[in-house]
């Protein structure tokens, strides 16, 4: 099983995430200091679990995630691997990869993603 989430606000308006084989672990709202200027301050995040083939996790993600008017992206890992995910791009490199990592983050803020939001736990 893979645990994933997902950031309800960062989903694009008319996307939805269907038949993925999940259960949920919870949906939690939070307020965020280190919003973007053009995203909510509050965010829901979707947790689940999923038996889910991990690439075709991430294929799923890429295609809902929202890139008007904020740049949203998600992570997860898969056993030794972690999964980061933009709007129409997948980054997979092995845990601990700093090379995989850094081009994952440098994609990040090429697009636009705030370099505060850029450091994600790869636990």
């Amino acid at each position: 099983m893979t645990r994933a989430y997902v950031i309800g606000e960062s989903m694009r308006v008319g996307s939805s995430l269907t038949n993925l084989k999940a259960t949920l672990v919870s949906v939690d709202r939070h307020s965020v200091s280190n919003a973007a200027p053009n995203q909510p301050t509050v965010w829901t995040v979707v947790t689940f679990e999923t038996s889910l083939e991990p690439g075709e996790l991430a294929a799923r993600f890429s295609k809902i995630l929202d890139d008007r008017p904020a740049l949203w992206y998600t992570h997860f890992r898969a056993g030794e691997e972690l999964f980061v995910v933009f709007p129409g791009r997948v980054f997979r490199y092995p845990v601990g990869d700093k090379a995989g990592k850094t081009r994952a983050q440098e994609y990040a803020r090429s697009i636009g993603v705030p370099g505060r939001q850029v450091d994600w736990d790869e636990g």
